[in-house]
C-alpha cells in the first residue's frame, strides 16, 4: 500500500509519518524539505498549477493524506488563502481518483460546527454553521469531498480534529507560548481561562489518522479525546511540568468575545466503528511538551 501524504514535514504530518511508516510504503509532501535524515519529502507546491497532477503522476499513491493546508495562528481564521486551499485540495483528490487512488483521508476541523448550539459535537446531528472563513472553506471541502467520492469510487473520510498540542507546535499557540514564558523566567499572561476544550496530544491525533486511512470507514469522524478541560487546568499542567507555577498570571488578558464556555468532541464513531483510543493522557503529554520546548529553550533543537 502506497500512502502520500501531504504537509508531511509540519506540526501533524512528522508524527502521521512516524505513524504510518511500519504498514505503509509512505511518501511525503510539503512545500520545504524534510530534516536531513528524517525523511525523504517531494517539494511540492500544491496551490501551483499543475502541482497536484505532476505529484500523482509520480508517486501513484492508493492512499491519501491530505493535512496540508494553512495553518497560521493569527491567520488562519480569516485567511483569503483558504480558499486557494480549497481548489487545491478538489484538484489534488481529482488527480488522485484519476492515478487509481481509492482511499483518502482529509483533515477537516471542529470550527465547521456550530458552536452556539451544542457544547458536544456530533457527526450525526450538530448543526454545521462554521463562523470563520476557515471553517468555512473546510466545510466546503467536505461537503465536496464526499459527493466526489460516491462520484469517483473513492472511499472518503473527512476527520474533524479538535484541539490539538505537542512538540513542534506552532510557538503562538497555547500551550508552547505558556511553556515558552514560563521556561524562560517570565509571567505567563492568560485569560481567565474557564472556557473548556478537547485537547489531544498530536501523536494521539496522527495515530488516529493512520488507523482510519486503514480504515473503511466514510464520512465525518471526530478525531479528539471526548473530554472537556478548562484552558486554565491546562495552563497549570503546563505551569508544573516546567516548574514555574507561580509565574502564572491568569485574567491578565481579556477572555476573547463570542467565546463558546464548552467545545468538545462526541467520540462514538472513533471509539466504537474505528475502535481507536487515545495512549496519552494530558498530563503525561504535557510534560512530555514541556521538555520538548526546555530543549528548544537551551537551544537544543528537536526534530520531534
Amino acid at each position: 500500500m502506497r500512502l502520500l501524504i501531504t504537509g508531511a514535514t509540519g506540526f501533524i504530518g512528522l508524527p502521521a509519518w512516524r505513524a504510518a511508516r511500519d504498514t505503509f510504503d509512505v511518501y511525503a509532501t510539503a512545500r520545504r524539505p524534510g530534516a536531513p535524515g528524517v525523511m525523504r519529502v517531494h517539494p511540492c507546491d500544491l496551490l501551483a498549477p499543475g502541482a497536484a497532477e505532476q505529484l500523482m503522476d509520480e508517486v501513484r499513491p492508493t492512499h491519501l493524506l491530505h493535512l496540508a493546508w494553512i495553518a497560521t495562528p493569527g491567520t488562519y481564521w480569516t485567511s483569503p488563502d483558504n480558499d486557494r486551499w480549497v481548489a487545491a485540495s478538489k484538484r489534488l483528490l481529482l488527480a488522485f481518483a484519476r492515478s487509481g487512488g481509492g482511499r483518502a483521508v482529509v483533515a477537516g476541523t471542529c470550527a465547521e460546527y456550530d458552536w452556539t448550539a451544542a457544547e458536544v459535537c456530533r457527526e450525526s446531528d450538530t448543526p454545521l454553521r462554521p463562523q470563520t472563513t476557515y471553517g468555512r472553506c473546510k466545510l466546503e471541502l467536505s461537503e465536496w469531498a464526499t459527493a466526489f467520492g460516491r462520484a469517483r469510487g473513492v472511499r472518503v473520510a473527512w476527520a474533524r480534529l479538535f484541539w490539538t498540542y505537542g512538540p513542534r507546535e506552532h510557538p503562538g499557540r497555547l500551550v508552547p507560548s505558556v511553556a515558552r514564558s514560563l521556561l524562560a523566567g517570565a509571567p505567563a499572561l492568560c485569560s481567565a481561562g474557564t472556557q473548556e476544550r478537547d485537547f489531544l496530544h498530536v501523536d494521539d491525533v496522527a495515530a488516529a489518522l493512520v488507523a482510519l486511512t486503514h480504515s473503511s470507514l466514510s464520512g465525518p469522524i471526530n478525531i479528539g479525546s471526548g473530554e472537556p478541560v478548562a484552558v486554565r487546568d491546562v495552563v497549570a499542567g503546563v505551569a508544573r511540568a516546567c516548574g514555574r507555577t507561580g509565574l502564572v498570571r491568569l485574567g491578565a488578558r481579556p477572555t476573547p468575545p463570542g467565546e463558546p464556555p464548552r467545545v468538545t468532541a462526541d467520540v462514538t464513531r472513533l471509539r466504537d466503528e474505528l475502535g481507536w483510543r487515545p495512549r496519552i493522557d494530558l498530563a503525561t503529554g504535557l510534560r512530555a511538551t514541556a521538555n520538548w520546548w526546555r530543549g528548544e529553550e537551551q537551544g537544543v533543537p528537536k526534530c520531534g
